[in-house]
């Protein structure tokens, strides 16, 4: 199907059912960040020239064709879901004193932390506005409860990782709310949009799957994939990041290698031969190889929630865009 295309031949495979309301969606969201200040205009001029795959819109409309037909309530879910990634990957940016975003500068890089807080604020500030003014309150809610859960699980992380505990339940709950809960909120608005009330918790559940299976592919990327590892950049252990294959290798491995570990993340993470280590070391008690198998799981669970649904066009590139998100190689 989709696996042996490249990551962008698929997305352009995986997009044709929905390709007219993609070019549709560009256009209004174009206007939706339009603002009487100069300044703004400017960045987010520049957001726009930037933006990445638009898989978070792809999710909406896919989900409203598979279920019935997009509609003006479609597009507004589309922007919300849009306005709000886009202001928390800003904020995220500042947050993380980064200065890049897919391989671009990043808003903080160029205009300075304070211009891109405001700049991520008004962005939340346009997702109350247009809910409001188009009376999407259901749409709304549904945004709002993402914002508030993907808030809580990056402060649980950070919590976590300081004390080096967090066990594999933890690691799931702050996944599932840190990138997990977009995509739900996506897939549910979805259907919200095209008036399922009977299928708005099963998408939401799909989507919520496929988030997770989604950050544990990042996980992976980390070390490489099974029997392919290629070169290690051990980016998440510099930064201190309690992964899913470092988790399973410190609970699942002898007390030396386990206490190894921990130092290296604790007080050896800027060494580069100590990463290097650390990461040989996840690699070898099968860190890689569980984590892969958790999310080819999580994948066959999200599957079996669109058994129901009729086969159409759409379904296949909802499934299609599941198995991308698994599959990708960046």
């Amino acid at each position: 199907m989709f696996l042996s295309l490249l990551p962008m031949q698929a997305v352009e495979e995986i997009i044709n059912p929905i390709r007219v309301e993609i070019t549709e969606f560009e256009h209004r969201f174009k206007q939706s960040m339009q603002s009487t200040a100069p300044l703004l205009d400017k960045v987010t001029h520049y957001i726009i020239k930037k933006k990445g795959k638009q898989i978070r819109p792809m999710f909406i409309f896919l989900t409203a064709k598979m279920l019935g037909e997009v509609n003006d309530k479609t597009y507004d879910a589309a922007i919300l879901a849009e306005l709000l990634h886009t202001a928390t990957l800003v904020h995220d940016d500042v947050v993380d004193d980064a200065n890049e975003r897919r391989g671009f500068f990043s808003v903080n890089a160029l205009w300075k932390n304070k211009i891109a807080v405001l700049v991520g604020d008004y962005m939340l500030s346009k997702v109350l506005l247009l809910s409001i003014e188009k009376h999407n309150i259901r749409l709304l809610e549904t945004v709002a409860r993402a914002v508030r859960e993907m808030s809580e699980g990056e402060l649980l992380q950070i919590e976590k990782a300081r004390k080096m505990d967090i066990t594999e339940d933890i690691y799931f709950e702050v996944i599932r709310q840190k990138t997990a809960s977009l995509i739900a909120t996506c897939c549910e608005a979805g259907a919200i949009s095209v008036d399922r009330p009977d299928m708005e918790e099963k998408m939401r559940q799909f989507g919520e799957l496929t988030g997770l299976a989604f950050q544990i592919k990042d996980d992976i990327f980390d070390y490489g994939m099974p029997g392919n590892i290629g070169k290690p950049t051990g980016l998440d252990i510099r930064e201190r990041k309690m992964t899913l294959p470092l988790i399973y290798v410190l609970n699942n491995s002898p007390k030396n290698v386990k206490n190894e570990l921990i130092n290296i993340v604790k007080n050896k993470n800027e060494n580069p031969s100590q990463v290097a280590r650390a990461t040989a070391l996840v690699i070898e008690y099968g860190g890689i190889e569980y984590a892969y198998q958790k999310m080819k799981e999580i994948q066959i669970k999200a599957l079996d929630l669109l058994t129901e649904i009729p086969d159409s066009q759409a379904k296949k590139s909802m499934i299609g865009l599941l198995e991308y998100t698994i599959e990708r190689q960046k």
